[in-house]
């Protein structure tokens, strides 16, 4: 047996207010007057003076505000990079992501592609990319992905939907304010914590699994029970806790893999755009079969905060369409042999995935 030797995020800060602390953190970083330091924000937060007046911009220092309808896409990725290079004469000092696991996935992306010659598209997969990235920074302002944590860059590709999983991958610093997410709007509070949750499920009952996923995962389950079923907490400590929930998820599938729900929301995502939470949702709540328990805590849990999932998703496909989900689902072999075992070729087949994307 040859082990993993994963990497780590090396330094990390909790705390309300934290984010303040950014400039201090950045400064021994900085390499001269020409290599800037650029941040990718979300959009939502453009105009919004209570989170963007504390960056501080020096020299050649640039925001790049990132739109996040969409997940990120090889192409977006490899035009961020290519801006970057013609506009300045150096690499940046760093590039620091400010948002949900769209924006966090597109800071490590572009952070891994501006030392790694080609284009983003060639290095989806596991283990392809061969130098370190530049130095890189995630703030999460959404809690639930764990993308501050994995060693993966979720992209859509022109084949695939797939992430760039290498060792150089994870952040070099990571900075959880869980007050950066205190204006999340309910709906995309729930499908964000809930990827969470489809995380740990996932990882807990999946072949995969070790002493060391099982202890990061049954943690992060307990804190979304407490979070999502439970009315003991006031709404700082519920930030608190899902942030940490959200990095103990994330943590889980170091050594284990995630399952179904991940692959066939991928599948969702690749052919008709839907994000990565409410996709996890739309699956898993049809995924009785594999994750019984799950599923019924994860209804229990729809049912406590009223929400409504979109049905019928997959209503008018036509049959190429359908094919077109398969594939991507079922390219994603390591995950369904976590779920299912090394024989999960002979059980999940074609017309069972039909079946099931039928239903949503």
């Amino acid at each position: 047996m040859i082990y993993k030797n994963y990497p780590m995020v090396s330094r990390v800060v909790f705390g309300r207010g934290s984010f303040n602390q950014l400039d201090e953190i950045l400064s021994p970083k900085r390499k001269g007057r020409n290599a800037p330091f650029i941040f990718y924000v979300d959009d939502v937060f453009k105009g919004n003076h209570w989170l963007t007046s504390r960056i501080t911009l020096s020299y050649k220092d640039k925001i790049i505000y990132i739109p996040t309808k969409e997940e990120p896409k090889t192409d977006q990725i490899d035009q961020l990079v290519e801006d970057i290079i013609l506009e300045y004469s150096e690499l940046p000092s760093g590039i620091i992501g400010i948002g949900g696991g769209i924006v966090l996935d597109t800071a490590k992306a572009v952070s891994l592609m501006l030392t790694n010659k080609g284009e983003s598209k060639d290095y989806q997969g596991w283990d392809l990319v061969k130098n370190p990235a530049i130095y890189h920074v995630g703030i999460p302002t959404l809690s639930g992905t764990g993308a501050e944590v994995s060693r993966t860059t979720i992209l859509t590709g022109p084949v695939r939907k797939l992430g760039i999983n290498s060792d150089y991958t994870p952040f070099d610093q990571v900075i959880l304010d869980p007050e950066l997410t205190k204006d999340v709007p309910k709906d995309q509070w729930f499908y964000t914590g809930m990827d969470c949750f489809i995380h740990c499920v996932e990882s807990l009952t999946g072949t995969y699994l070790n002493a060391f996923s099982q202890s990061y995962g049954e943690k992060a389950y307990e804190l979304c029970k407490e979070i999502f079923l439970e009315d003991t907490l006031t709404k700082e400590e519920a930030q608190d806790k899902l942030m940490m929930a959200s990095w103990h998820g994330g943590m889980s599938i170091a050594y284990s893999q995630v399952g179904v729900a991940h692959a066939m929301s991928y599948g969702l995502g690749y052919l008709l755009g839907v994000k990565h939470g409410i996709g996890n949702c739309i699956v898993f709540d049809h995924l009785e079969e594999y994750y019984p328990e799950g599923v019924a805590i994860f209804k229990q849990m729809k049912a406590k905060h009223n929400i409504e999932l979109p049905q019928g998703i997959c209503a008018n496909l036509a049959p190429d369409e359908f094919d077109k989900m398969i594939d991507v689902a079922l390219s994603l072999e390591p995950l369904w042999e976590n779920a299912i075992g090394k024989n999960w070729k002979n059980i999940i087949t074609r017309e069972k995935l039909l079946e099931l994307y039928k239903k949503m």
